[in-house]
């Protein structure tokens, strides 16, 4: 079986989840760290963001330009995985659901990078 390319995968990832920050905003809001202001408008931008990146993604003309913003968003997001750790402590669930989004992003980044070169 042939797994899905990585400008499948992102588009379907980066979009299931810009639609979830779009429609249910509060879900998201803690993650941001106080330090950015506002919440609910990172929520909603980031998820404008990653509706409009994967749609690049999903269209092959602009898959390449796709992917050059999906690597700059996802690296955008760190700030908010490192702020996961922060308030994780002293809730095992929490810090382990932190501790395995974090790294994960290398990989997403990575794939990201090589839809933007053309090599995926």
């Amino acid at each position: 079986m042939r797994l899905p390319a990585p400008a499948t995968w992102l588009a379907a990832a980066l979009g299931g989840s810009g639609v979830l920050h779009l429609v249910r905003p509060r879900t998201y809001e803690w993650l941001v760290p106080p330090e950015l202001g506002d919440a609910r408008s990172w929520v909603l931008g980031s998820g404008v963001a990653e509706v409009a990146t994967a749609a690049l993604l999903a269209a092959p003309p602009t898959r390449r330009a796709g992917g050059w913003a999906a690597a700059g968003l996802l690296a955008s997001f760190v700030p908010a995985h490192l702020h996961h750790l922060r308030i994780a402590r002293g809730r095992p669930a929490l810090l382990a659901a932190g501790v395995l989004r974090l790294p994960l992003q290398a990989p997403m980044i990575g794939a990201a990078l090589r839809v933007a070169r053309g090599r995926a």
